[in-house]
């Protein structure tokens, strides 16, 4: 027994001994196996590095494929050109000299010429596009399409505001005698009148405007309009900015044309004015009109508004220089300059204007530069919290004793009479509140004499509130600093960001806050002194600007890898913006933007600038958000060569002014901008 037990022992020690060797044989083959994966996954990854390398080489050799062909397309074209060009002369084959000339023409289309790189690019593809050779440079020289200064002899500054407008005129013999107009229809001895319009009820013709056009002291017995009248119009200018519509008032008529017949209307008294004080002025050709505009505005809108006063017939046409604009603070600061005088500031000195208007408040920050000149040193700002915005906060505190539901019926229904309402608060409330308690007098708001057709509106509770007070509303100090608490926090916060985006150090303190005298004339004064001085003088009252605005041109370069592939175009080539000047770039006033451009094609007859703006410093393409297109501008060639054409963008006047010359005969052709309004 104990043999047998000793043999099975042995036998499975054998079988053991067996198992182990053969695991060991095992675990020298996962070894192999393992070193052998790791050289396959070390030739594999040298391999698929090889075949990146090789990707990319194959890649820019085909980008260079393109290129040439490109190129040889373009050569070709040109030789055509030469070659016919050679005919006309009686030669039969381009000369040694004849190839050397066109080499030397089609080395910047390689981007290399005596080992520097100049790169030249199509703005777009069709038979009026052009190149450009990218050479940028400042001049000071002046805009070829100045207005003749020797014809000018009356200034005219038009404030056209949100809610009241006014005018006053100089002469160039007499700068210092500005005057400020006061007679207007119904209103005799007010600087201003209002901002509105009376139209019949189909729109068709104006019937009243300024105060005669405000609704009058709606009648007890009679809720609606007379049958004959449409509701006032008001608020329009509004339309022009970039508020969204929700902000703007509804109109029944296009705001363009209100525009139109409003500055008509006020044109008529203007010219009355003028003729009355000189008789034997000429209105179109001895009068320069400037215009005073908001600083948030934009081009686009200033564009529109020399539409309006084209078609209101105060320029004989449409690209008359007889018409100039300046912005509503610079239009204040040139005003105040003179008072600055008065406190004996230095030359050099910085002050900062806030200009609170209907619509709009701007700021800017100006420099003393001498005594009857000033400089820019921020970008000029502003925003929408004007003296309307108070009168909506009272229409927010009314909805909320009489109803939302209500005011909205009223202003649908009866618009009149909601504007009375405002009419009776900014008479007796808004206009003598001075934020002292004890200066404000409680005032009780009659709703059934001022807006008697409202009570058809009101509802349940608040109906029962009001008919227990007689249908009085009782306005006492804190409400009424409760509406102007949150227009004045945003001037506040106005302007905290101008100074704290001036480039020079400004003082935690403001030592002098100035009311200028009359302040309700400072920007239409402010307008005749900036146009006088630019009649009388070649000094400027303003020495330099800065720059608001982004600008550029539309051009088609090459496309390459680091291009987005969905902006590829047909010919393996992109658009972009080519920025011609900064935002926030300081300007001398007349300096002027130079670029030099060549047709695409020697065959081309005409060209074509896409001009562009933005509000983005570094813009690329030209259909970025925010993006605008200010205008085309097109040049007519003679079509017999790579004509050199000097490209010009001006800032002189407060309209950019393009301008196109050609180089090789020093002509300047004749050239359309084409504004997109």
């Amino acid at each position: 027994m104990a043999a047998r037990i000793g043999i099975g022992l042995e036998k499975l020690n054998n079988k053991l001994t067996n198992l182990l060797e053969e695991n060991e044989n095992l675990k020298q083959q996962h070894k192999d196996l393992q070193k052998e994966n790791r050289e396959t996954l070390r030739i594999n990854a040298e391999l698929k590095e090889k075949l990146q390398v090789k990707d990319k080489q194959l890649e820019k050799l085909q980008q260079k494929v393109l290129n040439l062909e490109n190129q040889k397309k373009e050569f070709e074209i040109i030789s055509q050109t030469l070659e016919k060009s050679l005919e006309m002369f009686g030669l039969d084959e381009v000369n040694e000299n004849n190839n050397k000339i066109l080499e030397e023409k089609n080395k910047p289309f390689l981007g290399e010429q005596n080992n520097k790189k100049t790169t030249k690019f199509p703005l777009n593809n069709n038979n009026d596009s052009i190149q450009l050779a990218k050479n940028i440079t400042n001049s000071s020289e002046h805009s070829w399409s100045s207005y003749n200064k020797g014809e000018i002899r009356i200034v005219v500054g038009l404030d056209f505001g949100t809610t009241y407008s006014g005018f006053a005129y100089g002469h160039v013999i007499n700068p210092e005698n500005i005057i400020a107009h006061d007679e207007w229809p119904e209103c005799i001895g007010m600087l201003k009148t209002n901002t509105v319009l009376q139209y019949d009820n189909k729109y068709a013709n104006v019937m009243s405007w300024g105060l005669p056009a405000l609704t009058k002291r709606p009648s007890r017995r009679r809720y609606g309009y007379d049958n004959d009248n449409s509701p006032p119009v008001e608020l329009f200018k509004l339309h022009l900015s970039d508020l969204p519509n929700k902000f703007k008032p509804e109109l029944s008529i296009g705001y363009k044309k209100v525009i139109t017949d409003y500055l008509r209307e006020i044109g008529k008294v203007m010219k009355d004015a003028i003729v009355v004080r000189w008789p034997n002025s000429d209105f179109f050709k001895n009068v320069l009109l400037v215009l005073t505009f908001p600083a948030e505005y934009s081009e686009n809108a200033r564009l529109i508004m020399r539409e309006c006063v084209f078609n209101a017939g105060l320029i004989n046409g449409y690209n008359s220089t007889n018409l100039q604009f300046i912005t509503e603070p610079e239009a204040a600061a040139i005003y105040c300059m003179k008072q600055l005088q008065d406190h004996d500031l230095e030359i050099g000195t910085n002050f900062m204007v806030v200009d609170c208007g209907g619509g709009t408040v701007d700021l800017t920050i100006r420099k003393l530069i001498n005594r009857n000149q000033l400089g820019e040193i921020t970008e000029r700002s502003g925003d929408f919290c004007g003296s309307t915005y108070i009168d909506r906060e009272f229409i927010m505190y009314l909805s909320r004793k009489v109803g939302h539901n209500a005011m909205e019926m009223l202003r649908k229904n009866n618009y009149g009479q909601m504007q009375y309402l405002i009419q009776e608060f900014i008479k007796r409330c808004k206009l003598p509140f001075t934020g002292v308690n004890q200066d404000f007098n409680t005032y009780d708001l009659d709703l059934e004499e001022i807006a008697p057709v409202i009570k058809q509106y009101i509802t349940d509770e608040n109906r029962k509130h009001l008919e227990a007070e007689d249908w009085l509303i009782e306005l006492n100090f804190n409400d009424i600093k409760s509406m102007f608490d949150p227009v004045v926090k945003n001037v506040l916060q106005l302007i905290h960001a101008q100074l704290n985006s001036s480039p020079e150090t400004c003082s935690a303190i403001v030592r002098i806050i100035l009311f200028p005298w009359n302040p309700t004339t400072a920007i239409e004064r402010g307008a005749v002194i900036y146009g006088l001085s630019s009649t009388n003088s070649d000094s400027n009252v303003i020495a330099s600007r800065i720059i608001k605005y982004t600008y550029g041109v539309k051009v088609r370069k090459c496309w390459t890898k680091d291009d987005p592939i969905h902006r590829k175009v047909n010919d393996g080539r992109i658009d972009k913006f080519d920025c011609l000047v900064k935002r926030g770039t300081p300007m001398n006033v007349n300096q002027e933007i130079m670029c030099s451009y060549l047709p695409l094609y020697p065959t081309q007859t005409k060209v074509v600038f896409y001009l562009y703006y933005t509000k983005v410093y570094d813009a690329k393409y030209c259909d970025e958000p925010g993006m605008k297109l200010l205008g085309k501008l097109t040049m007519d060639l003679p079509g017999s060569g790579l004509d050199n054409l000097s490209f010009g963008l001006a800032f002189g006047q407060m309209e950019v002014t393009a301008t196109v010359k050609n180089e090789n005969n020093n002509q300047k052709s004749k050239i359309n901008f084409e504004f997109d309004v």
